[in-house]
């Protein structure tokens, strides 16, 4: 029988977002918009037709069932609906409800946007069958002024500073790490070449290695640390400058309840640290042989200088443009106030989730310590983005109906291609696999909804 909560889950995500941020006001407008997008129908199975349905299903179990003491398709009727009554049930209710549900949505004239959710559910023996049925519908709204939307465009420049800045960063990922020859201890500006190991010792940590036994310390083998430098946890700079090559150092570091790498974040390791050597690091010289290295398109210093230059300005220009459209959608918004089904904010708070773990995972963040967020509150957080994206998706579909923007078979081909090329798949796995769940319809609608945009962006200028 088909059933759905998006509505409420999308209603609950809602309303501890709002309720958060501005009380019960914005939980009741919340709840409003949500009601205005939702179509309820009561539907009722007439008592013929469930008697009629009941003893088609009786009959079939009679044929079918197997009873100790009768042969298969000799089982009376009488025990069939006394022994299978549950199931009976169960099946006249997956045979009977979706089909009466899609007859009472089409000759309404519906078109529902998300499976039904339902509800009141009536179905005593050799009685009409009756239930509601609520689903979610597009909004309806007119399209109000969209072409005298503008922006204002910053100057695109890019200073000699940032060019310098970009080329001396080439030459720190050419530099090379030779041994110091002469007989030292590290001091700042060096590279100690070390291998460790760290055994966490904060007492929950060490608990979790009792019971779970034998939990092995993280090693490392051949690390180059720059001693003294800003980014260099202190404890390593403060413990080893003075070492010379062959030494063992051991001492504890704290990191910070905000450290970037959230594994270590909040923890106390002990190190056990060999120097292995002492390193300095030269930067390869500024002249056209170093600009010839990294390219061979590159005949000369000036011309890297120029290629950077133009590379800076195309993502200045890039990261400009985005900002304008952004701005753009957001007038168009605030030109425009009609309701959003809950069903389409539920579907994209689903997505903005799921790219928020897959970049957690990229960072390596573990599945076990996934598991461990709080889901309720990420998922509130996303609520007023998501409702802003689907209002703006809406307003540019009809932006792009307005203006006959259509997206050609050889630009979705073109997707297809390109979405293949990144998950090293042939392009024709990857048609088929989105064909399966109407991913090619979703990138259909994107495309559109992108090209409506740069209408208003040129439009804009």
């Amino acid at each position: 029988m088909e059933n759905a909560n998006t509505e409420n889950t999308a209603e609950q995500t809602a309303q501890e977002q709002a309720a958060g941020a501005g009380g019960q006001e914005t939980v009741n407008a919340l709840e409003e918009m949500f009601k205005a997008c939702r179509q309820q129908l009561t539907i009722e199975i007439p008592a013929d037709v469930v008697h009629e349905e009941q003893e088609s299903l009786v009959q079939r179990y009679s044929k079918e069932a197997r009873v100790p003491g009768f042969r298969k398709g000799k089982v009376p009727p009488g025990m069939v609906r006394t022994r299978f009554s549950d199931q009976i049930r169960e099946q006249l209710l997956e045979n009977l409800v979706p089909q009466y549900y899609r007859v009472a949505v089409m000759s309404g004239g519906y078109k529902p946007i998300s499976s039904p959710h339902i509800t009141d559910l009536k179905a005593e023996p050799g009685q009409a069958i009756s239930f509601t049925a609520s689903f979610d519908v597009m909004p309806e709204f007119e399209l109000g002024d969209y072409k005298s939307l503008k922006v204002d465009m910053p100057e695109i420049k890019v200073s000699d500073e940032q060019v310098e800045a970009e080329i001396q960063a080439l030459q720190e990922r050419q530099a090379s790490y030779d041994p110091v020859e002469e007989d030292r201890g590290l001091a700042d500006g060096d590279f100690a070449q070390v291998s460790f190991q760290a055994s966490p010792k904060d007492e929950a940590a060490e608990k979790k290695e009792s019971e779970q036994a034998a939990q092995k310390p993280v090693q490392m083998e051949d690390i180059l640390v720059e001693i003294g430098a800003p980014n260099t946890v202190a404890e390593f700079s403060e413990n080893l400058r003075g070492a010379k090559a062959g030494e063992e150092r051991k001492f504890d570091v704290v990191y910070a309840q905000d450290f970037h790498d959230h594994r270590l974040a909040g923890k106390t390791l002990a190190y056990t640290v060999k120097m292995n050597g002492v390193k300095k690091k030269t930067l390869p010289e500024l002249n056209d042989a170093f600009a010839k290295e990294l390219s061979p398109e590159f005949d000369t210093v000036d011309h890297l200088r120029k290629a950077i230059r133009e590379n800076l300005e195309a993502q200045l220009r890039h990261s400009a443009e985005h900002e304008a459209k952004e701005k753009l959608v957001d007038q168009l918004i605030a030109k425009h106030d009609f309701p959003v089904p809950a069903s389409m904010v539920e579907h994209q708070i689903d997505l903005r989730l799921e790219r928020g773990l897959r970049a957690l995972a990229a960072q390596g963040m573990r599945t076990e310590d996934m598991r461990r967020l709080d889901f309720r509150k990420l998922r509130a957080a996303q609520s007023e983005a998501a409702i802003k994206e689907v209002r703006s998706g809406l307003l540019l579909s009809k932006v792009a109906d307005s203006e006959n923007i259509q997206v050609t078979d050889e630009e979705l081909d073109q997707e297809v291609f390109s979405l293949a090329a990144q998950t090293n798949q042939a392009p024709e796995e990857v048609r088929k696999t989105l064909n399966e769940d109407h991913g090619m319809e979703r990138i259909r609608a994107r495309l559109r909804s992108e090209k409506a945009l740069n209408f208003l962006y040129s439009q804009s200028q």
